[in-house]
């Protein structure tokens, strides 16, 4: 499919970034820094004065220490611009309950069961969702092995995770053919319900 051709009579209102940075530590950990900006384009009424255009109506920080199996070792925020000063940034040490999550182990159900609704802020539960694939593409090829899998004999962790390295797939033949599968060995093989001849 191709994309969508914009509209040439448009004018951008808001503008969301989001930028994860993960640095390698001498100490044999790693940095993981989130942030998530919103911006309009206009000058707005907040329940604190007008904001400015171009001004962050959220600018907010997620900071986690985790180690090379992506367990969560100690975990910070910071809330540096956002609509209600004095009450948005009142959460106290709500994300340090990441503390003790693993990454790739049912992190964002985890999340939500501790962070969901009152129990954080909206937008720093939702950049968290950003965390596990980030990481692993910083992880990948230097931390993980991402071309012969685990020593326990499992394959690389990116198979049958998308469309594209699926295990019966061109991909996987080409470029893991240690790994590839065929039709019939497909993950979704046994969902499929027996097609039956009438």
């Amino acid at each position: 499919m191709s994309l969508l051709t914009p509209c040439p009579e448009r004018q951008l209102l808001h503008r969301r970034s989001i930028d994860v940075q993960v640095y390698a530590r001498a100490d044999g950990l790693y940095d993981v820094e989130a942030e998530l900006k919103d911006s309009k384009t206009r000058d707005i009424p907040l329940a604190h004065g007008v904001r400015k255009a171009g001004d962050p109506v959220h600018d907010m920080l997620l900071h986690l220490v985790v180690d090379a199996q992506l367990n969560i070792l100690s975990s910070s925020s910071q809330t540096r611009w956002m609509p209600y000063p004095g009450h948005c940034d009142q959460h106290g040490e709500a994300y340090g309950r990441l503390v003790g999550l693993n990454l790739l182990k049912g992190f964002r159900a985890e999340v939500k069961q501790r962070l969901a609704g009152v129990h954080g802020c909206t937008h720093l539960t939702e950049l968290t969702q950003v965390l596990p694939t980030a990481v692993i593409q910083a992880f990948a090829g230097l931390v993980i092995d991402t071309r012969e899998g685990s020593a326990d004999g499992q394959p690389p962790f990116q198979l049958d995770r998308c469309h594209a390295l699926r295990s019966d797939g061109a991909v996987v033949q080409t470029h893991y053919p240690r790994w590839y599968r065929g039709a019939s060995a497909r993950p979704d093989a046994q969902a499929l319900p027996a097609s039956s001849s009438s």
